[in-house]
């Protein structure tokens, strides 16, 4: 710990150029939660710029014929899954005790493929989760100048660096959890520079949500970047979805991990646009919350939800729009049958600059009349009653939204602590992320500013040790890992190497 504490304090001239280079490049205007969102930020969603067409055209060229029956096949998926789900609701969504995950049942690993979303009970003992809602309203207590959204009744604080966020994703637990829910990702290339039993640990914000509140309704969404998902220079670099592009998406495989390596998820530098790999976001319950108490919906479709939003914006509604070449619809034409029939539906002759609920810098967003076919209004799924300490964590391709209101009694608390793996690129952000924890500034993907660097009661780095022991150290970049370990694969092998080497622990 002590060769970490003086590589942060005192690192030599080539780290600590590329510390600050990077945290240069990392800082972005002040903001909260609600300039990630266009729907928050009160801004209209329209067509975007001509290069959109040009990039849509592009994507489907010479196979425009196996795209359009695609979408036939995918509708009619649609419309014989969305209403099970319905019928379901929350006992669609696979749950696990943490006692349990050594050796998880069958019907849970194959639930968790298909939905992309699970809770793990009792993760952190739930009076201790309890006490540390405690502790962090007394850290905001002591720091009443702590920004967060709406400024007028806070829910959402700009806060990453408080003792209990630290030591909750330093829990042996909890890294344990990570490790088994990212386990179900896999590679075709047992050689590629990734471990994902080596989660690295990145800085999210806290929500405590209280009786009443209806102003943080974010509406459903994908985090990870928007028209990144359609672009060559995002998503397109590891073709990640060019089963979709080409008509096939059947064979889209959302667990494959080797193709998301090369992403770039964050072209526009987004206030809290994601810039690191998560494959699972995540959070962790402080609060007893049920369903319309303030709590996450989730659209448990997963790869097939994942090609109807990125299909919709080559096809158009020959009857039932609002205008001609209108995108959408009014809400009981949305909600008719003869309007969602697949004949009435028609791939674009010209591909229009339409991304539907994609605006660059901005999560993607999506509604039930953008989006008609995925009857969001319905298959939106409450996550079951969470307790103090249980985890919830979704595929990072998952639809994903809030209450509109929060009508239940109590707080609706949880810490957001997604499970992201060891890759070069998320060696890379740990680096910069590394930086401003030493700084107390803003986590880098985050809104800037001067954070948390004049707070009362900061964990400082040199209290790390104490606080989370090495392998929580490990996970912030503090202190380097074991490459040399025994049961490695080549691939993790090598990438705990080139994570030491930028991390700065040797040349």
């Amino acid at each position: 710990m002590l060769s970490a504490l003086r590589t942060i304090r005192s690192p030599s001239r080539r780290v600590t150029t590329q510390l600050r280079t990077a945290a240069t490049q990392a800082q972005k205007r002040a903001g909260d939660i609600s300039d990630a969102f266009v729907s928050l930020s009160g801004q209209d969603f329209k067509p975007l710029t001509p290069e959109y067409a040009d990039l849509k055209g592009r994507l489907i060229r010479g196979h425009e014929s196996e795209v359009r029956e695609s979408w036939e096949r995918l509708l009619q998926h649609l419309r014989e899954e969305i209403p099970l789900i319905v019928e379901l609701g929350s006992k669609v969504i696979p749950e696990i005790d943490f006692k349990d995950i050594d050796n998880a049942p069958e019907s849970f690993s194959n639930e968790l493929r298909k939905r992309g979303v699970a809770v793990v009970r009792g993760v952190v003992p739930e009076q201790e989760a309890l006490q540390w809602k405690e502790d962090l309203r007394e850290y905001i207590r002591q720091n009443p100048q702590t920004k967060a959204f709406p400024a007028d009744n806070p829910q959402v604080f700009e806060l990453y660096w408080s003792r209990i966020q630290l030591l909750a994703r330093g829990s042996p637990n909890l890294l344990k959890t990570h490790r088994f829910l990212m386990s179900y990702w896999h590679s075709t290339n047992p050689h590629i520079p990734l471990s994902t039993q080596h989660p690295i640990s990145y800085a999210d914000r806290l929500r405590m949500r209280l009786p009443g509140d209806a102003k943080f309704a974010l509406g459903p969404h994908v985090d990870g970047g928007s028209v990144e998902r359609w672009d060559e220079r995002g998503y397109g670099l590891g073709k990640v979805y060019d089963s979709v592009w080409k008509g096939k998406w059947e064979d889209f495989d959302p667990w494959e991990a080797s193709c998301r390596l090369p992403v770039v998820s964050d072209l526009h530098q987004g206030v809290g646009a994601c810039s690191a790999f998560r494959m699972f976001q995540g959070w962790l319950s402080l609060s007893t919350t049920g369903p319309f108490e303030g709590t996450l919906l989730v659209n448990p479709l997963l790869a097939k939800a994942t090609a109807y939003y990125l299909l919709r914006p080559f096809f158009s509604p020959k009857r039932g729009a609002v205008s001609p070449g209108a995108q959408t619809a009014s809400e009981a034409t949305s909600n008719s049958a003869a309007f969602l029939a697949s004949d009435n539906w028609t791939m674009d002759d010209t591909p229009t600059p339409w991304v539907h609920g994609a605006t660059p810098g901005h999560g993607q967003e999506l509604s039930h009349l953008l989006h008609p076919h995925l009857h969001l209004q319905q298959s939106m799924i409450h996550m079951p009653t969470v307790r103090p300490g249980d985890y919830v964590a979704w595929h990072c391709d998952t639809i994903h939204s809030v209450d509109k209101t929060h009508a239940g009694k109590s707080d609706s608390s949880v810490l957001y602590i997604p499970a992201c793996p060891m890759t070069e690129d998320n060696a890379k952000y740990l680096v910069r992320q590394r930086e401003n924890f030493v700084g107390g500034t803003p986590s880098p993907d985050f809104g800037g500013g001067v954070g948390e660097s004049e707070h009362v009661g900061r964990v400082k780095a040199e209290d790390m040790l104490g606080l989370v022991g090495e392998e929580g150290c490990r996970a912030m970049g503090l202190m380097e890992w074991d490459s040399d370990a025994e049961g490695l694969t080549p691939g993790q092998r090598v990438i705990l190497d080139r994570a030491n080497k930028i991390l700065g622990f040797y040349d």
